[in-house]
């Protein structure tokens, strides 16, 4: 397994635990986001256009993923996991941000 595929697993793992169990550990989101973080820096997205799905998803998906609470009993525990995924997400973008700004100030060698 790749190290992508252990910090995404992790992620998932980790918003599970934030959706069943919220008032265990204050800080969900602060672990989420640093899992982000680490995924994006030791797995970089390498074209423009993946970085731009990946912004766009980070985005877009937890506004669709309200409209799940419609749905009796299921729904907002459902919106709030794909909600604590998505902070997962949005820490890798911010990391893969950070890059590209690193490699644009740093010129081509």
């Amino acid at each position: 397994m790749s190290s992508n595929q252990i910090l995404v697993i992790l992620s998932v793992v980790i918003a599970l635990a934030a959706t069943v169990l919220p008032d265990v550990m204050p800080y969900w989101a602060l672990t989420l986001v640093a899992v982000g973080l680490i995924n994006g820096f030791m797995n970089p997205l390498g074209d423009m256009m993946a970085r731009m799905a990946y912004t766009v998803a980070a985005v877009a998906i937890p506004t669709i993923a309200n409209s799940l609470d419609a749905i009796p009993m299921v729904g907002a525990p459902l919106n709030l996991m794909i909600d604590n995924i998505m902070v997962s997400v949005a820490g890798m973008v911010i990391a893969n941000f950070v890059l590209l700004m690193i490699a644009q100030v740093k010129g081509a060698d």
